[in-house]
């Protein structure tokens, strides 16, 4: 079971994601800050780049966005051997065009957009130019995904794509396919606003942030929701009315006089994970250090001595932080390269152990990540999909003398 609690203020919202009684996502969203991702936009080419192989559209915030050529060829053209055509021939200045954004403002870079579109609803994700089916890489059972496979291509019109999504596993047809034609409607009504409008102009907005967690996360008949807003708790009733259509769990409008995140121990977790040291509960530590290029983290056993040998030891300390890493890498929302100093060990078999354990903690992020492998210098690296800046970011800001990083506190708890 699964909580979600969200804490409502004038500017903005904080939603906290417990599993089992850990913190394993948290997010904000403040009023005049709405997350793009997932937006489509009318805009216009204002530079065309055959160098980069690229183009910057206006799509009417401060910084232009980017899109790649590969983002402009047709979903499956991009993946032919034969040599791409240039941008120049793709695009030119002025031209007008509908895009979606893929990744948030980052730094000194505009948004990233495609023009690969995709819509998620509560069961599926529609891409209305992509032709093809699949199945989501986390349904294991090989008869739910050749149902699922089937049911795609017969709900399906010639030239849509369809991915299902885990939460369609064991789901009727008929929600499914009823899932699908609301997000068909979304897009009839995404053209119809790009027909009426100028550039740079929004035409599609995506889901609050309280609506995507509930459309990506929540299991409305198993999961609670605690939300400190008598309004915030009706809004949230709606939409769960809407995918649900009745079969959920009432949500729960938090009465007491503490801070909601207090009250559920979300302040204490935090303070906690969003440290430069993390203490494991073996005693054993992680440190997280990050630069712009990439994160660093380093293991150390510190006080736990708990093993029948060094090598007992060190692989004993491994395991729990590579589990608690992989939780603290979706907390954080950490992206982009990552480098892990495991302490050293002897038996191969052991460093596999280790690479098992992140990935089954990682198999639960819902951002696309990859374990590439030790180094030759005993380091183990991965990636993880960059959408946004990191949440720990939030939470921090560049020291005036050094120009480090300092703690303030954004929560509004004390």
């Amino acid at each position: 079971m699964k909580q979600m609690i969200v804490h409502y203020e004038s500017k903005q919202t904080q939603m906290a994601l417990v599993e089992e009684g850990k913190l394993v996502e948290f997010a904000i969203e403040r009023s005049h800050n709405h997350s793009l991702v997932g937006s489509f936009y009318k805009g216009r080419v204002v530079n065309v780049l055959p160098g980069m192989q690229a183009a910057f559209v206006d799509i009417g915030h401060k910084k232009n966005a980017f899109l790649y050529v590969d983002d402009v060829l047709h979903p499956h053209l991009e993946k032919q051997p034969k040599e791409k055509p240039s941008i120049e021939n793709l695009l030119r200045v002025g031209q007008e065009v509908v895009v979606q954004v893929m990744k948030e403002p980052l730094g000194s870079k505009g948004p990233r957009v495609t023009t690969h579109y995709s819509l998620p609803g509560r069961w599926v994700v529609y891409m209305p130019n992509a032709d093809y089916v699949a199945v989501s890489k986390k349904v294991s059972k090989e008869h739910e995904r050749s149902r699922l496979k089937m049911l795609g291509e017969e709900i399906r019109h010639e030239g849509e794509g369809i991915i299902m999504r885990t939460v369609s596993e064991e789901e009727n047809p008929g929600a499914i396919a009823g899932d699908l034609d609301l997000l068909r409607e979304q897009w009839r009504m995404i053209q119809k606003r790009a027909d009426a409008s100028v550039a740079p102009s929004l035409l599609h907005q995506d889901l609050s942030i309280v609506q995507r967690f509930i459309r990506d996360v929540f299991d409305p008949q198993q999961d609670e929701l605690q939300i400190d807003s008598a309004k915030g708790a009706r809004e949230a009733e709606m939409f769960l009315e809407e995918i649900a259509h009745g079969s959920h769990l009432p949500v729960t409008v938090y009465q007491g006089q503490e801070h909601i995140f207090r009250s559920f121990g979300i302040q204490e977790q935090m303070e906690r994970d969003f440290s430069r040291k993390v203490i494991l509960e073996s005693g054993g530590s992680i440190v997280w250090d990050q630069t712009e290029a990439l994160t660093v983290v380093d293991v150390n056993t510190g006080k736990y001595i708990g093993g029948d040998s060094l090598e007992d030891t060190v692989t004993r300390t491994n395991l729990l932080a590579a589990e608690e890493i992989a939780r603290l890498i979706r907390l954080r929302d950490v992206g982009g390269i990552i480098i892990v100093d495991f302490i050293d060990m002897e038996q191969d078999q052991h460093r596999q152990d280790v690479v098992d354990r992140l990935e089954a903690g990682m198999s639960k992020d819902r951002t696309k990540s990859h374990v590439v492998g030790w180094t030759k210098l005993g380091l183990l690296e991965l990636t993880r999909k960059k959408v946004r800046d990191d949440t720990a970011m939030l939470f921090a800001k560049p020291c005036d003398t050094c120009e480090g990083t300092g703690k303030i506190n954004l929560l509004g708890i004390h």
